[in-house]
């Protein structure tokens, strides 16, 4: 097997993407920590406990969003769940039992698919697997390719995503304003711009990124194109129209004309794209990936989707503006 294939295949097992997703908690709770340390520390002390309440809460309240916005996604969209990395160890030992038990194998590829109910495989193991026609199809159903979605499933896909993103968004804008409340007399005024930032995080950074994604796919399929490389090129284009482009000024445009009159804010800030928001853009390569049929990248979501939460919680605008 080639060795991009095997590493494809090695990124592919069902068992390190649980993994990963079991140590997401942890990770979003370490960079919360720092983050809170970090600000901590340029802050003046007799302004720290202020400070501590509203950021804590903003990143206490993303945090526990994003950990848990696949579930609350899989069960609004309907969704399969996760499976979680005791359901795949059981799935495995099955499937390699059952193997084992009608097929007669080498000392060496038994230990590997031993090795495999439990462990994760290494890319000289899976290479050896696959390269062995006996055991090829064992191998397939310990690592099954990655799904090649159809027009079918596009907009069930970016639904799921779509309601995904806005949880951490939702989240965020719910613990700032929390934070404010127990620290501000005036916590009101502060509203107005964690709503439009979350509106721009939500819509040019996840939601219409998704969008673009989605309709080139179906254009692609459509015309019957089922090259992964043009489907992946297509999507970024997709992305780059509607979320990168025209998400900004979609988003402005809903604060101006929406948030501003439905909270009694005359402001009519605008904002602009800074390094950091196309650096969020990144989380459009879950997106590709995952309609491009890749699932080990979703692990990745809550902590792509929670900067954004964040962002929305502390109702950032535009540096010069927020000064």
């Amino acid at each position: 097997m080639p060795r991009i294939s095997a590493i494809g295949k090695y990124l592919d097992q069902p068992l390190l993407t649980a993994k990963i997703n079991k140590s997401v908690p942890a990770v979003l709770g370490v960079g919360s920590a720092a983050i809170f340390a970090n600000s901590m520390m340029q802050t003046p002390k007799d302004e720290r406990k202020k400070t501590g309440i509203q950021l804590g809460l903003t990143l206490l309240a993303t945090a526990l969003s994003a950990i848990n916005a696949p579930k609350i996604a899989a069960f609004v969209t309907g969704r399969k769940p996760t499976l979680t990395v005791n359901q795949i160890k059981s799935l495995n030992s099955k499937v390699v039992d059952d193997f084992l038990n009608n097929n007669s194998v080498g000392k060496k590829i038994a230990g590997i698919l031993e090795k495999s109910k439990e462990n994760i495989l290494s890319l000289k193991e899976i290479n050896v697997l696959f390269g062995n026609d006996k055991t090829k199809k064992v191998a397939q159903e310990l690592i099954p390719p990655p799904d090649n979605i159809t027009s079918k499933d596009i907009f069930r896909e970016i639904g799921w995503l779509s309601v995904y993103g806005a949880i951490p968004v939702v989240g965020g804008i719910a613990g700032g304003i929390a934070g404010d409340k127990f620290t501000d007399d005036k916590w009101k005024k502060k509203v107005p711009n964690k709503l439009k930032e979350g509106a721009y995080q939500y819509l040019a950074n996840i939601f219409l990124c998704n969008i673009g994604a989605g309709v080139a796919l179906g254009l692609l399929e459509k015309a019957n194109i089922k090259s992964k490389a043009a489907r992946c090129v297509g999507m970024v284009t997709g992305i780059l129209l509607t979320g990168v482009i025209g998400g900004s000024f979609i988003a402005n445009y809903i604060g101006k004309k929406l948030i501003n009159p439905l909270v009694n804010e005359k402001s009519n800030d605008v904002r602009t794209p800074e390094l950091l928001d196309l650096g969020l853009h990144t989380d459009d390569i879950a997106t590709v990936s995952l309609l491009s049929g890749l699932k080990w990248i979703e692990p990745s979501l809550p902590l792509l989707y929670s900067v954004s939460g964040y962002r929305a919680g502390i109702g950032y605008r535009n540096s010069k503006d927020s000064k």
